[in-house]
């Protein structure tokens, strides 16, 4: 089991940047990939962005390419979410999570396949 502290949440105007970061420990965080997910209200919990354990092949969501970008330190055990040009539909808690499978060899984007789940943190963007 690996544990997950999310961070960098906070309130920003449309067109803003923040950048949130996911610390990492328990279980080699190396070997498996990493995504962030979020959660408006009243919405169902959706995936945002994928990082593969090695650091290559990232996968996004449409709506937030180009804006977004994931990156991992594995030194650090944090994997960071990146956005830019923030719109107030990107307003949601964001749930950092690893795979439950090691040395995946391709990153997924079901919620169903992340096994460990931080706590949230919560990004407002104002109009």
């Amino acid at each position: 089991q690996v544990q997950l502290v999310e961070s960098g949440g906070g309130l920003v105007q449309a067109g803003g940047s923040l950048r949130l970061s996911c610390a990492a420990s328990g279980r080699t965080f190396s070997r498996y990939s990493m995504g962030w997910f979020r959660q408006a209200p009243g919405k169902e919990r959706e995936f945002v962005a994928a990082i593969k354990w090695s650091g290559d092949r990232p996968k996004y969501q449409d709506s937030v390419k180009g804006r977004f970008t994931i990156s991992r330190d594995n030194a650090k055990n944090t994997v960071y979410l990146q956005m830019n040009s923030l719109k107030p539909e990107d307003t949601a808690v964001y749930y950092c999570a690893a795979d439950g499978l090691a040395w995946r060899s391709v990153v997924l984007t079901s919620i169903e396949n992340y096994e460990d789940w931080g706590q949230g943190t919560q990004v407002t963007v104002s109009p």
